[in-house]
């Protein structure tokens, strides 16, 4: 075999074996031709882009161990010691899901922070008792817009200006718009109070009249029914304290007179109006 078989025998061995022919070194010394790397040896350190030092482009970056944000937690809308008409729409919304017996009151009381609790824990969401952003949501899907008087089914609505006839004088000011009695002593408003009046079959009658009789401890002879505080105005039509009113709001209806649901409210009302005294029943 010639020299030169000899020499391309031996570079693809040195190929095949994991091997690299050396060129001569910088300074002119020729070194063996042959350089094998054998397992386990440490590669040279890779050189930097421009060849300079060890290079760390290809280098992976550190691993980021530093906690991940905790989840923000949703906004409260409401909690117990609020008040407002936003309470009330919250209540009326609680009462269509039989979370809620009683009210709306416009008062984020013990019971309401006992009903949202309920609801929030049937729903599987944190029971904190306090109206967030997330439970207001699940709340308004199921269920419908109150109306005026879901929102004061018991009462404690705003009384309406009163009108013009209760202006002079002493008089029981008597509102079918906005529900309400206005005890008036030459145009000042004493006291308001929520009443509910007749259904469609016994309505309250409208016009002036006059306080005629009144009967502390009176009960109805045509329906055999307790009327507290009675004070007659119109035949057996008499404003009146309401057990009922009292326990079911505005789902119910008198059978014509005025009924008051705030029995100390009427008490003391009863205590002040005297026997010819002004009653203005209007819209």
């Amino acid at each position: 075999m010639g020299r030169a078989a000899i020499a391309v025998a031996v570079a693809g061995a040195a190929v095949l074996a994991g091997c690299s022919v050396q060129a001569p070194d910088g300074d002119g010394k020729r070194r063996s031709p042959v350089h094998i790397e054998l397992p386990g040896d440490t590669p040279p350190p890779a050189r930097s882009p421009d060849g300079d030092g060890p290079g760390t482009a290809s280098a992976a970056p550190p691993g980021d161990d530093k906690p991940s944000a905790a989840p923000v937690p949703p906004r409260v809308l409401w909690s117990r010691g609020h008040a407002g008409r936003d309470v009330r729409e919250l209540q009326a919304r609680l009462r269509q899901v039989a979370w809620l017996f009683d009210g709306p009151t416009g008062t984020y009381d013990e019971s309401t922070e006992r009903a949202v609790s309920g609801f929030q824990g049937k729903r599987g969401l944190p029971r904190t008792g306090r109206t967030d952003t997330v439970t207001w949501q699940r709340l308004q899907r199921m269920t419908r817009e109150p109306g005026t008087w879901e929102l004061y089914l018991m009462g404690g609505q705003p009384a309406d200006p009163p009108d013009p006839r209760c202006t002079t004088g002493r008089v029981l000011c008597i509102d079918k718009t906005s529900r309400t009695l206005r005890w008036m002593i030459d145009g000042r408003t004493v006291s308001t109070m929520a009443v509910r009046f007749g259904s469609r079959g016994t309505p309250t009658r409208e016009g002036v009249f006059s306080v005629y009789w009144k009967s502390r401890d009176h009960v109805s002879t045509l329906y055999d029914s307790p009327m507290p505080y009675a004070m007659f105005f119109s035949g057996g039509q008499a404003v009146h304290y309401s057990p009922d009113f009292a326990a079911r709001g505005y789902a119910g209806a008198s059978h014509g007179c005025v009924n008051v649901r705030d029995e100390g409210a009427i008490a003391q009302l009863y205590a002040r109006v005297r026997d010819g005294d002004k009653v203005v029943v209007s819209w």
